[in-house]
């Protein structure tokens, strides 16, 4: 496919110079349509991919020698994260035409991984909508000093644990604390939502047993528990790194301008090539959070089109131990203009009984 519906301006940014005016027509005009367009045959052939690729996984686990073991968790937990992908594509209705289709194909990748799937669709389209909007955005969201100080030393220890090392956890966090509780969701969808957890909980309820009868308890440990945490390993870093940089601000509401936030505010990061490959290149995250319209399989197109026409606002990385370690040693606290400070310099400038 040439991407030959719309001329590409490389002097697109040059024509809003001033960052408060533009506006997201403005970065949407010029992506082609091939960007947005579902292809049917690509959408299945992911989903098989996944349910392929994750089958091998599950080989590896059943015959590997015990020293092998956290290398097939390894990789059958990142397979397991293109299940979330596939799921992801159908919150967004990037999937299929059919909303019906979205929704049961959605409801199936998300259930082994135990995750509601309308809870989770309702929560993640508010943080796209939302997005680094400051104390407003529901994806990991920075406290201020503010907050920081006038919560209890319990949410503080939690708080500080997963801005730093054990932000690996931080995922599992989000999903038990938000996904299962009604008073997250407006009225309106909670029966939608209770649909989803039922899915879950029945899942669950049947292979859970039936996994431990057969295999033993280690069984379940080996076959479910350690690749979901792989899993979430992949889902608390991609989000974290996602949204996380010194350079990148969150604004309050006054300020936000919705263009900057999606286009600079947004972090595209280069992992292996076997876990973007595994995991649908869900990390291609500028275009995604420019349209969620935009398929999984269109996202590389996409963003070779923005830096093109936007190159001066995204914001690159490269997935490293480095990069990790800046992220959880120092973008802790959000402080104004100089958007992060660690929890160091914080106690050093202002020390707290």
């Amino acid at each position: 496919m040439t991407i030959s519906t719309a001329k590409i301006d490389n002097s697109a940014s040059a024509a809003v110079p001033d960052p408060s005016a533009l506006k997201l027509r403005h970065i949407l005009q010029t992506l082609p349509r091939e960007c947005f367009q579902k292809n049917r045959v690509k959408a299945w052939m992911t989903a098989l991919v996944t349910v392929v690729m994750t089958a091998i996984g599950y080989l590896f686990l059943a015959y590997s020698p015990w020293y092998l073991l956290p290398i097939a968790w390894i990789y059958t937990g990142t397979a397991l994260t293109g299940w979330f992908v596939v799921g992801h594509d159908c919150g967004h209705r990037s999937f299929a035409n059919r909303r019906w289709v979205n929704d049961l194909v959605g409801h199936v990748m998300m259930a082994p991984l135990i995750y509601p799937f309308h809870s989770w669709r309702i929560l993640h389209n508010y943080h796209h909508a939302h997005t680094n909007k400051l104390e407003v955005d529901n994806a990991w969201q920075p406290f201020t000093t503010e907050v920081y100080e006038n919560i209890g030393t319990v949410k503080r220890q939690g708080y500080e644990a997963i801005r730093g090392w054990f932000w690996w956890v931080g995922s599992i966090a989000h999903w038990g604390l938000m996904h299962f509780d009604l008073a997250n969701f407006a009225p309106k969808d909670r029966d939608k939502v209770k649909l989803s957890i039922a899915s879950v909980v029945i899942f669950a309820a049947i292979v859970f047993p039936l996994l431990i009868i057969t295999t033993g308890i280690w069984g379940f440990v080996k076959f479910w528990l350690m690749p979901w945490m792989v899993y979430h390993f992949w889902m608390s870093t991609f989000t974290l790194v996602h949204h996380t940089d010194a350079e990148i601000p969150f604004t309050p509401s006054a300020q936000w301008n919705e263009a900057m936030a999606q286009l600079a505010g947004t972090v595209h990061c280069d992992y292996p090539r076997w876990i973007e490959f595994l995991c649908h290149d869900i990390n291609v995250h500028v275009p995604h959070h420019i349209s969620t319209a935009i398929p999984s399989y269109n996202l590389r197109m996409a963003h070779r089109i923005l830096k093109e026409n936007w190159g001066e606002y995204i914001q690159e990385r490269q997935f490293s131990l480095g990069l990790m370690q800046e992220i959880v040693e120092q973008c802790h606290l959000y402080e104004g203009d100089r958007n992060y400070q660690s929890f160091e310099e914080y106690r050093q400038a202002a020390p707290h009984a």
